[in-house]
């Protein structure tokens, strides 16, 4: 039987019920920002985030490219998928139901497309549970990093390995925190209703992060060099007020990054991400020995070299649903193997 961490459709009836509760008892207001974007509730309780527009089609494509990485790694490779789905999963229910699609109805169907070999990691059941906390940001187009840690805690339940609870970590804070919303949407309300950016810093295990920085040309899209190996911090520090927390995690995406720890259990864990996997690495620093994280859309190096060069026992598809739902990821993806 497909080894599947607990199916996503199971909760996903009750997540529009749930994710009421979290601003009033009562539907909150619902309106359109700039680009499509929902805005939900007002003052200290308003939340933006995009709707979900994803196909299955493509849902299933992600998943077929984790059964090509199992093939090309003979197996020897632990290969998990676990799409990560956006905030539109959990807040807004019926009121959104016109412009929204079914993230889990489309999990779903790629999980069932997963090679029998090939581990899916279901986010929703659990995330539903927690649907009451600050799971995802108000104000930015990411999950919180409190979602990101009930997302590494199933992870690491699927892969078998050591996992630590928040008491293991100190819990630090940048105030005042206005992410990308504002300036995708447009509403004066996301502005002037900042949140309080909680992140999670490991104690009691060693670490050391190197990088190589890339530098992209101004579309943003294309690596146009790369840059030498050096050593610096994995958690960025950034003021109050800052619009940038969340690059807190490795300083954002323009990197390949290799965390060496000292946890010696022979795990090896390369992370193909986008910017949600950001907030993934950090809290499995007592769960695998090395962590090399990738973004799916800058990197120089062929993949299939790199994971026999390092050693790597284990790979995780980190993408979140609205990405893992494109051609054009999927074509990064595949490219890797061979370029």
């Amino acid at each position: 039987m497909k080894k599947i961490f607990i199916l996503t459709a199971i909760l996903a009836s009750m997540v529009p019920a749930i994710a009421q509760t979290t601003d009033t008892p009562s539907q909150p207001r619902m309106r359109k920002g700039a680009q499509g974007i929902i805005i939900l509730g007002d003052s200290c309780n308003v939340r933006a985030f995009s709707p979900f527009n994803g196909g299955s089609e493509c849902m299933v494509d992600y998943a077929q490219v984790a059964n090509e990485y199992y093939r090309n790694f003979e197996g020897k490779v632990n290969i998990y998928c676990m799409p990560v789905p956006t905030a539109a999963a959990f807040y807004g229910g019926d009121q959104i139901a016109d412009v929204n699609r079914s993230q889990a109805k489309a999990i779903d169907k790629c999980f069932l497309a997963l090679d029998k070999n090939v581990h899916g990691v279901a986010l929703i059941p659990e995330l539903t549970k927690h649907a009451s906390e600050d799971i995802y940001s108000r104000t930015d187009h990411h999950w919180a990093p409190l979602g990101a840690y009930y997302a590494a805690q199933q992870f690491a339940r699927a892969a078998g390995v050591p996992f630590k609870d928040l008491s293991h970590y100190d819990k630090r804070v940048v105030r005042d925190f206005v992410g990308t919303m504002y300036r995708f949407s447009k509403c004066i309300d996301i502005k002037n209703n900042p949140e309080d950016f909680y992140y999670y810093v490991p104690k009691g295990v060693d670490y050391s992060t190197t990088y190589i920085e890339y530098t992209l040309d101004k579309s943003r899209r294309n690596v146009v060099k790369a840059g030498t190996l050096h050593e610096g911090e994995f958690f960025w520090s950034y003021k109050d007020g800052s619009g940038l927390a969340y690059c807190t995690f490795m300083g954002g995406d323009t990197k390949l990054t290799h965390v060496s720890t000292s946890t010696k259990n022979g795990r090896k864990l390369l992370i193909l991400k986008d910017s949600f996997g950001n907030a993934i690495p950090g809290y499995l620093f007592y769960s695998f020995e090395d962590i090399h994280v990738v973004d799916c859309r800058y990197f120089t190096l062929n993949l299939t070299n790199y994971v026999k060069e390092n050693g790597i026992t284990d790979i995780l598809f980190c993408n979140n649903s609205a990405h893992a739902a494109t051609a054009r990821t999927t074509k990064y993806l595949r490219n890797y193997l061979v370029q």
